[in-house]
């Protein structure tokens, strides 16, 4: 379950180039991400590794507990990200459900492949 094109218009994007680091597990963050175009690897200290590529979201967690980042984040290609904080996550859960349920689907299959 995708929507497709929700970040095209985002206000906030950054673009990094392959092996930047956007986060890193175990700081904090008030914000989370949409990837536009190109591919972002999660990588966990336990050795798991998970690919998000466009229309995808990651560190969706920091924005729903406040709790320290679970994996690091690497561009493993150039990449633009859209930039989501607290207020725009809420605009975009309540004016588009179907990125709300992207979101939960996305971070329940993460979720059950740590399992």
């Amino acid at each position: 379950m995708k929507v497709t094109g929700v970040f095209k218009n985002a206000k906030t994007t950054r673009t990094v180039t392959p092996g930047t680091v956007v986060f890193e597990e175990g700081t904090s963050g008030s914000e989370m991400f949409g990837v536009i175009d190109g591919e972002i690897e999660l990588r966990t200290k336990g050795g798991r590794v998970f690919r998000v590529g466009p229309d995808d979201t990651f560190g969706e967690m920091v924005l729903c507990d406040h709790s320290p980042r679970m994996a690091t984040a690497v561009a493993v290609e150039e990449t633009t990200l859209a930039v989501i904080d607290d207020r725009t996550f809420l605009w975009l859960v309540h004016e588009t459900p179907m990125f709300a349920l992207q979101v939960m689907s996305s971070l329940a299959g993460r979720l059950r492949a740590l399992t």
